[in-house]
C-alpha cells in the first residue's frame, strides 16, 4: 500500500477531517493534501510525524521490478 492511501484511509479510520489530522501532527493542510495526492516530493521527517499519529513510521524495503520492462 503506498503511504498516500495509507494515511488518507487511516484518517478516515479515526474520523478525522484533513485540517484535524494536519493540526494534531504539526504539518501544515497544503502539505497534508499533498501527502494524501501521492506528491512525489516531500520532507520524509514530515510524512512521519503524519504517520506518528497512527503508530506508523516510513521505513526502506525493496521495489518491485517489472523485469519484461527492463529488458525490453
Amino acid at each position: 500500500m503506498k503511504v498516500a492511501e495509507f494515511v488518507k484511509l487511516k484518517r478516515k479510520e479515526y474520523r478525522l477531517t484533513q485540517i484535524e489530522l494536519a493540526e494534531k501532527s504539526g504539518v501544515g493542510l497544503r502539505f497534508l493534501r499533498e501527502l494524501e495526492q501521492g506528491k512525489s516530493t516531500l520532507r520524509m521527517d514530515k510524512v512521519n510525524q503524519v504517520l506518528e499519529m497512527f503508530s506508523s513510521t516510513l521505513v526502506v524495503g525493496e521495489m518491485e521490478r517489472n523485469l519484461s520492462y527492463a529488458e525490453g
